[in-house]
C-alpha cells in the first residue's frame, strides 16, 4: 500500500491524479487537518508532526510514502530520509524535486515564479533545488499567507479570494515581469488555479503555470519502473485495510464532507490521533 500524506486536504489533488495513473495499487491517505495549515510552523515543529505522521502510516503497512504537502517536503523531508528512517523497509518520497526537473525545460525567459505557503518560501527548497538544475534560472518567491484559508474555508471561488489573487500575483510580477512560468508549490493551489489564469489572461501575461499532480503522478510511475522491488512490497494486500482509506486528525465527518472539493467522490473518513 502507498500512504500520501498532507497537512490538510491538498494532497488529495495528488492522491487524486496518481490513483488515475496508477489505479492498481492501494492508498492509504493521511491529513493532519487538526493542525494545520503547517506553513506558518517552525522547521522543529513540522518535522516532527510530519515523522509522527509518516511513522503512523508505516505501522498501518504503507512501505512507500508520499509527502503530498510541499511545506513537509521543503522541511521535513531530508532529515527524516537520512535520519530517521531504513530505506529497506519504507521509502519516503516529496513533491519538490519532481517539480524542479520538470520545470526548467519549458520556461523560455529562464525568470520562474513560485507561489507557496510562508513555510515553503523560507525554507528556500524551490530556489535550491531549480538552481541544481540549472545555475542561471532566475527564481522569485511569492508567499501566499490567505490563499490554505480561503480554499479550505470553502471560499476559493468567491469574489473575496479574487482580491488575495490579484494581491499576490501583482506582487510577484511586480519583481520580476520577465517571469514566463509559475509554480503553483502548494497542492491546494489548483483549486484556484482558473482564478490565477484568469488574472493573467486579463493582464496580458500569458504564461505557463505548474501543478503538481500530473508531475507527482508521472514521477512515482517512474520511480516503480526503476524500482520493482519497491512494486514487490507495495503490491502486497494487507488485513483490515483493502482498499486503502482515508484517515484524518480531526472530525472525521468533516473530512469527508470537505474532500469533496478535491474529490468527486463521497468518501468514509477515520479519525485517529498522531503522536
Amino acid at each position: 500500500m502507498i500512504g500520501i500524506f498532507d497537512s490538510g486536504y491538498g494532497g488529495l489533488t495528488i492522491l487524486n491524479k496518481i490513483r488515475q495513473l496508477l489505479p492498481e495499487y492501494d492508498y492509504l491517505y493521511l491529513g493532519d487537518n487538526a493542525r494545520a495549515p503547517y506553513g506558518t510552523r517552525s522547521f522543529d515543529v513540522i518535522y516532527e508532526y510530519t515523522l509522527q505522521a509518516v511513522k503512523y502510516l508505516h505501522e498501518q503497512g504503507c512501505n512507500l510514502i508520499i509527502l503530498a504537502c510541499n511545506t513537509a517536503s521543503a522541511k521535513a523531508l531530508r532529515t527524516i530520509q537520512q535520519r530517521d528512517i531504513n530505506p529497506d523497509e519504507v521509502r519516503v518520497l516529496g513533491v519538490i524535486r519532481p517539480t524542479v526537473e520538470f520545470v526548467p525545460a519549458r520556461t523560455r525567459t529562464k525568470h520562474i515564479g513560485v507561489l507557496a505557503t510562508p513555510g515553503t518560501v523560507a525554507s528556500e527548497s524551490y530556489v535550491i533545488e531549480l538552481l541544481k538544475q540549472d545555475p542561471t534560472l532566475v527564481v522569485t518567491q511569492q508567499a501566499c499567507p490567505m490563499w490554505v484559508p480561503l480554499i479550505e474555508a470553502g471560499e476559493h471561488l468567491s469574489e473575496g479570494a479574487d482580491y488575495f489573487v490579484e494581491k499576490y500575483l501583482t506582487e510577484l510580477l511586480t519583481r520580476d515581469p520577465l517571469i514566463d512560468t509559475i509554480i503553483l508549490g502548494c497542492t491546494h493551489y489548483p483549486l484556484i488555479q482558473d482564478k490565477i489564469e484568469a488574472y493573467l489572461s486579463q493582464t496580458n501575461r500569458h504564461m505557463l503555470v505548474v501543478t503538481q499532480g500530473e508531475i507527482v503522478a508521472h514521477s512515482l510511475a517512474d520511480y516503480l519502473h526503476r524500482h520493482p522491488e519497491i512494486v514487490e512490497r507495495i503490491s502486497s494486500p494487507l488485513k483490515g485495510r483493502s482498499g486503502g482509506g482515508f484517515l484524518t486528525t480531526e472530525s472525521a465527518t468533516k473530512f469527508a464532507d470537505s474532500a469533496s472539493l478535491f474529490l468527486s467522490e463521497h468518501i468514509e473518513a477515520e479519525h485517529i490521533e498522531l503522536q
